[in-house]
């Protein structure tokens, strides 16, 4: 929600009002469509959610906005560092098993907001890079 709004703002400025709304729903598919491939002849398997898109509308933000605040379970971080976090915890949790979460689909959302975002604007990146240069905690 707190990360949305800025997003619905820069891709409706790129490509459009519905721009927004085209970038979540292709993270959706996106997210979730290689464990629909590893698992399509699995009849137990079950994945369903948008946790994936909501991955790649974050991951896209903090290449936007690097060290704003973000607070996990209350505790004030820097969204580069929880992005880090994230994707250490996503991986190590998508080896593990065992919780009924597709993990994978989170690593994927944020692969997609990440090269979505540079796709639309690549000077996002030169200017993601100068912010990370310069942090500014808290």
């Amino acid at each position: 929600y707190f990360f949305g709004r800025a997003m619905e703002g820069f891709f409706a400025s790129y490509i459009g009002e519905v721009g927004f709304l085209a970038f979540y729903v292709g993270a959706i598919v996106v997210a979730i469509l290689p464990t629909y491939l590893k698992n399509q002849d699995n009849p137990r398997y079950r994945s369903l959610g948008a946790s994936g898109a909501v991955s790649a509308v974050l991951f896209a933000f903090i290449l936007l906005q690097p060290w704003t605040t973000i607070l996990v379970f209350f505790i004030p971080l820097p969204a580069i560092l929880y992005a880090i976090g994230f994707v250490c915890f996503s991986i190590y949790m998508g080896k593990r098993g065992g919780d009924n979460i597709n993990h994978s689909a989170h690593l994927w959302g944020a692969v997609y907001g990440v090269v979505v975002t540079l796709a639309i604007e690549p000077r996002v990146f030169e200017a993601f890079l100068q912010q990370l240069g310069n942090p500014r905690f808290m």
